[in-house]
């Protein structure tokens, strides 16, 4: 999708704070209100903007741990993708999983309570999770970066 300046404004906007009101958004812009509102609704509509969110700090409620989890599976286990997909689904702890391209299948990002709730989570659910043939655990120790928002201004 081709997004004007108007569209990329209002989105970098929003993604640095999606409580402001339509009227200070479009001010910000540079359009008055109705024109404003029915942008953001097309950019809603299209699915450019999936939904809104509250970001939460997880350290703040509790999850200090941050496990990234490289993983492999058994040449008989990809013919099961789906089965695996779905049930990394049912997982809360994992709140990020990719597809890779290489030497592992997949990229997971797991919060937790303490090293000790992933090492629980890894033998009572990773581990037996369908076609699972190896999986790779790195601890991030500290954050330098965390962003949601995307590089709108880089976009054609």
């Amino acid at each position: 999708m081709q997004l004007d300046r108007y569209e990329k404004k209002i989105l970098e906007i929003l993604q640095e704070d999606a409580r402001i009101s339509s009227g200070e958004l479009a001010d910000k812009v540079g359009l008055s209100q109705s024109p404003c509102w029915r942008r953001v609704n097309m950019l809603e509509e299209s699915g450019v903007i999936r939904k809104r969110v509250v970001l939460v700090d997880r350290k703040k409620v509790g999850l200090r741990a941050q496990v990234f989890a490289q993983v492999k599976l058994s040449a008989h286990g990809r013919a099961h993708l789906a089965d695996f997909e779905a049930a990394v689904a049912d997982i809360p702890e994992i709140i990020e999983c990719f597809v890779l391209m290489g030497t592992v299948d997949f990229l997971l990002r797991v919060v937790t309570v303490d090293i000790e709730s992933y090492e629980s989570l890894f033998f009572e659910k990773l581990s037996r999770l369908p076609g699972v043939q190896e999986i790779t655990s790195s601890i991030a120790l500290s954050e330098i970066k965390n962003s949601t928002a995307l590089p709108i201004h880089l976009t054609a």
